[in-house]
């Protein structure tokens, strides 16, 4: 290796909304976390030849997946597909725009839809690596009513503030790479204002072993970055 990926530079993400999430705290627990993780030849001590395809659900401004492949095109033995989704277009419009800032125009694949419900069925059993920095928190009330606009859609988990992150368990084995040595790893972003009991209860029922692999502090929260894997690997 010619360069340190602890010291590899973020890209440069001048394009945002007001309705699209900005990099934040949660952000760059994940950067940090792959940083300090991701070496020469192993993703978290998985090799990096087997990660073929990888997945930044909730894209935002496209931060996550344009740090990836700017860092495969830095690693010789890391060349996955990278895909990139989020439930608003404003959000792909944002990403393709910082994407083509960084000069990675068309090296990502972007999919508009909400979870999986618009993946096209040949990304089935494809994905090896997928990271999601879900929204986290439990809905706000006023006068009897959520709270719902575009923006609310990056931090409202729903009532219990973990029921965005269960739906996209219930869905996601349909898109892991099922074969039995293959690489299949969930990186997930929780609050310690939610239930974590909760999450690994139902999260085991549908098959997932997980753990607590980073942490930060922030004001009154604990922002929590947590890896899943099959019970089978």
């Amino acid at each position: 290796m010619n360069f340190k990926i602890t010291t590899f530079d973020e890209p440069t993400i001048n394009f945002r909304s007001e309705n699209v999430y900005s990099p934040s705290d949660d952000t760059f627990l994940l950067i940090d976390y792959f940083k300090k993780t991701i070496r020469d030849s192993s993703f978290d001590g998985y090799s990096l030849k087997k990660v073929r395809y990888l997945l930044d659900m909730g894209t935002g401004t496209g931060i996550i997946a344009i740090y990836l492949k700017l860092l495969a095109n830095k690693l010789i033995n890391f060349n996955p597909k990278i895909y990139a989704s989020d439930i608003l277009k404003e959000a792909i419009n944002c990403a393709k725009k910082n994407e083509k800032l960084n000069n990675t125009k068309g090296k990502i694949h972007f999919i508009h839809s909400n979870l999986f419900h618009s993946f096209p069925d040949k990304l089935q059993n494809k994905f090896n690596i997928i990271i999601f920095n879900p929204p986290y928190l439990p809905a706000l009330e006023e006068n009897g009513k959520k709270f719902f606009s575009d923006l609310d859609h990056s931090w409202s988990g729903g009532e219990m503030g973990y029921e965005t992150l269960i739906e996209f368990f219930n869905e996601v084995l349909k898109f892991l790479n099922p074969a039995p040595n293959a690489v299949a790893l969930i990186y997930y972003i929780t609050s310690s204002r939610v239930e974590k009991e909760s999450i690994t209860e139902k999260l085991n029922y549908l098959g997932f072993q997980t753990e607590e692999v980073a942490k930060t502090h922030i004001f009154f929260e604990d922002i929590i970055l947590n890896r899943a894997t099959r019970n089978s690997l």
